[in-house]
C-alpha cells in the first residue's frame, strides 16, 4: 500500500480550540462558525445550543453535506430529532459531539475528501 502526504493546503482545518474559541488555519473565531473544506462562514444564526430551532438546521440543506458535525461546546449535547428531521429526510448524517471531538473528526473526514460540515457553537 502506498501512502501519500496530503499536500492540499487549500483545506480549512481546525488548528486549535479552547475555552471560548476555535482556530481554523490559525485564525481564531469566538462566535459560532460553519466550516467546510473551501469556506468558513460566520452567518449561521445559531448562538447557543439551548436556543437551536429547526430553522438553524435547515440552513445546511442547501449546502448538501454528507455529514454535519455539530460541536456543542465543552460537553456533548443532543438536539431533539424533530429539529433536524429535514436533514435526515435529505439523507444527511447528523452527529452531535463536544467541540474538541467535532474539530478532530472534521479534520479527518475533510482530508479524506468527504463532504463534511462542522458547525461549532462556542
Amino acid at each position: 500500500m502506498a501512502l501519500h502526504l496530503n499536500t492540499n493546503t487549500n483545506l480549512n482545518l481546525f488548528t486549535g480550540h479552547g475555552e471560548g474559541y476555535v482556530a481554523i488555519n490559525n485564525h481564531r473565531y469566538q462566535q459560532p462558525v460553519v466550516v467546510m473544506a473551501g469556506e468558513v462562514r460566520t452567518d449561521w444564526a445559531a448562538k447557543d445550543f439551548a436556543a437551536l430551532t429547526a430553522t438553524h438546521f435547515e440552513y445546511f440543506l442547501e449546502l448538501k453535506p454528507e455529514v454535519l458535525l455539530l460541536g456543542t461546546g465543552a460537553k456533548q449535547q443532543f438536539a431533539h430529532p424533530n429539529l433536524y428531521r429535514e436533514l435526515v429526510k435529505a439523507r444527511i448524517g447528523v452527529e452531535f459531539m463536544d467541540t474538541p471531538a467535532a474539530c478532530r473528526t472534521y479534520n479527518i473526514l475533510v482530508t479524506e475528501d468527504r463532504k463534511v460540515i462542522a458547525a461549532i457553537l462556542i
